[in-house]
């Protein structure tokens, strides 16, 4: 069957993933494989801007690339690979930045919000990250990115930074990219409040064992108002609910809401429900994650492959991008 076009898109290495990974990206990922050639990168070098200390990065690059094959990328027909591992991006990426005005860099909300997370870590890289990004993108001519809603200044500033190289060396080399906006569910941490995040430790792993993620799903926060067992609670408001509605049955996910409202069901009992709903969706996940691991040269040989076949891409697009520029 003819693919719609091709598809890029990246994420940082953030070692093993959990739930709000699972349901924000990886689940598209998979999905996208169905109607377009996709190109999932580990952008290792993004990462560079916020870490303090980089002895993780290659067992958290293992990790996450693990994961990813263990949910369904299917590395014989997509390519997956480390962004490092291809280094005509760097390349490409100092060249966009000759066509980039500084100040539409310092004006993205995304830089001011990282620029007062961390005040003392400020580096021409942070500032420079979406040059960087849009070099990504165009370096494999992707048609396509999925990207939330908060993502898309981003794109949009990809596709001015295409519009400027082309209009200012006379070409049509570099193809503006369409944006493809994914409903990312605002996945709430166990703590009821924040989103999940490895960050904030209120994050349930997709790898960890089922005794783990019982454990985690008891410290959840439910109703805040529903004090006593005796308390009628409010579904609504209750992020264990919201879960229940992603992993369990339509009927249970009906007894939930009718108990809980009359107090006919605790917290404890509905959070034991979600617990084993969330393993048994989790089984088949944990099963082909057990057997990848038992031979991690095979997750590297499948990176090193993919940026072998990323490289012939990118190699292909900076040879038109030189030539249009007029490097000697």
């Amino acid at each position: 069957m003819a693919k719609k076009g091709r598809v890029f898109s990246g994420a940082r290495p953030t070692g093993r993933q959990h739930l709000g990974n699972y349901l924000g990206a990886m689940l598209n990922y998979v999905a996208l494989q169905e109607d377009y050639d996709c190109i999932y990168c580990i952008v290792d070098v993004h990462a560079l801007t916020t870490l303090e200390t980089t002895l993780d990065l290659r067992q958290n690059t293992y990790e996450m690339a693990l994961d990813w094959l263990a949910v369904g990328i299917r590395p014989e027909e997509s390519i997956v690979f480390v962004q490092s591992h291809v280094p005509q991006v760097m390349e490409l990426h100092t060249y966009l930045s000759m066509v980039t005005p500084l100040g539409k860099l310092t004006d993205l909300p995304t830089f001011k919000e990282k620029a007062r997370e961390q005040p003392h870590n400020v580096n021409y890289g942070l500032v420079g990250y979406p040059v960087l990004m849009t070099a990504d993108i165009v370096l494999y001519k992707a048609d396509v990115v999925p990207v939330g809603v908060d993502q898309a200044p981003h794109l949009e500033f990809a596709r001015e930074t295409v519009r400027s190289f082309n209009h200012r060396y006379n070409t049509q080399v570099l193809i503006e990219p369409q944006m493809k906006v994914t409903q990312v569910p605002k996945v709430i941490g166990i703590d009821g409040q924040q989103k999940m995040s490895k960050s904030l430790n209120n994050h349930i792993e997709l790898a960890a064992t089922p005794e783990e993620t019982r454990q985690r799903v008891m410290q959840m926060v439910t109703d805040p108002q529903r004090i006593r067992r005796s308390d009628p609670g409010n579904p609504a408001v209750c992020n264990v609910f919201s879960m229940h509605k992603i992993f369990s049955s339509p009927e249970q996910v009906e007894m939930v809401n009718t108990e809980c409202r009359r107090a006919g069901i605790g917290c404890v009992d509905c959070k034991k429900l979600f617990a084993e709903n969330l393993n048994n969706h989790l089984l088949p996940f944990r099963q082909r994650r057990e057997e990848i691991s038992k031979n991690p040269d095979y997750v590297w040989d499948v990176l090193k492959d993919g940026a072998k076949r990323a490289g012939q891409i990118a190699e292909a697009t900076m040879v038109e991008v030189r030539q249009a520029i007029g490097l000697p």
